[in-house]
């Protein structure tokens, strides 16, 4: 037996399917508490990236929600129309368009993150603390290990402290 097949376990094998199931059922899950401000997963997902850089250009956040650019200059039509957020001239590069939040959208953003909060909650019950700490820790070296010198998304320590403290 070679040592790629003695790590070939049962669990492994389910890891593929629950780090795919978990969000699509939060997701799920965030929908069915109902969208009292009207917008998609996809357009608060965009939203959140824009709030956690204060601002990103479109060809950044197609990258950081894998979709093509097109994609993401139509949810941003939308959301420009809603008053959500703002297409701004670049300060460095007057060539570049900034997308950034509206005050609309950071109140928003308070109560989904409210919301968030309790849909972790409810994914977590049943983990002590010690278990959140290692979840995390664990979640973390696998993207650690398969991100190919990109930079990690979010500080680890903000994410620790979001999920501990819940």
């Amino acid at each position: 037996m070679n040592s790629s097949d003695s790590q070939h376990t049962p669990e492994i094998e389910r890891l593929g399917f629950l780090l795919h199931n978990i969000p699509r059922l939060m997701r799920k899950r965030f929908e069915g508490h109902g969208n009292p401000h009207g917008l998609s997963v996809a357009q608060w997902r965009l939203l959140s990236w824009i709030l956690k850089g204060h601002g990103a250009t479109q060809a950044r956040l197609a990258e950081l929600l894998e979709i093509e650019p097109i994609s993401v200059s139509r949810l941003l039509d939308r959301m420009e129309e809603g008053g959500w957020v703002e297409r701004r001239q670049g300060v460095e590069d007057r060539r570049v368009r900034m997308v950034v939040a509206t005050a609309k959208a950071c109140e928003a953003h308070k109560e989904i993150k409210k919301l968030v909060g309790q849909i972790y909650q409810e994914a977590l019950a049943g983990i002590d603390e010690r278990q959140r700490v290692a979840l995390i820790a664990a979640l973390e070296k696998m993207a650690e290990n398969l991100s190919d010198g990109e930079a990690p998304c979010g500080s680890h320590e903000k994410v620790q402290e979001e999920v501990v403290s819940k």
